[in-house]
């Protein structure tokens, strides 16, 4: 067997090229998140309106969307009057849930419960819910 001996110049040169890759993977780790707070999304060219099938929310009914990258709900409540809220709760961030039964949203986290209107009826939510403008264009729904 050959013993091939290396300088330690070569080692010293191999650790400092191995520590410097693993160094450059961890700071791309660390400022991932950082560039993708400072990066804004992403508009399809509505100006960050969602457009819906006015149809497609039943009266009476609720309709959870994606918006803006979270969560929104539209709803009818009455024939041609429309709401919409995001779906986010004020407290700490969960997505509401719709209760047909009880008449209100409820956040599964912590309780939280709003009215249809977003107001907050109890829990610990410190504010109501974002309300969202509604625009009615022909037979679309033009929310945001």
């Amino acid at each position: 067997m050959e013993n091939q001996s290396v300088s330690s110049t070569q080692r010293r040169f191999f650790l400092t090229v191995v520590l410097a890759a693993i160094g450059a993977a961890l700071a791309f780790l660390a400022g991932w998140p950082l560039l993708r707070f400072l990066t804004p999304l992403k508009q399809d060219g509505n100006d960050g309106r969602v457009a819906l099938d006015r149809g497609s929310v039943e009266v009476g009914g609720v309709l959870f969307f994606s918006y803006r990258g979270g969560t929104a709900v539209v709803m009818q409540m009455a024939p041609g009057e429309f709401t919409a809220f995001s779906a986010i709760c004020t407290h700490l961030g969960c997505v509401v849930q719709w209760k047909p039964q009880q008449q209100e949203f409820v956040c599964p986290c912590h309780a939280g419960r709003f009215s249809p209107a977003g107001a907050v009826l109890g829990g610990p939510p410190p504010k109501p819910l974002v309300s969202l403008p509604v625009t009615l264009s022909g037979e679309q729904l033009l929310i945001g």
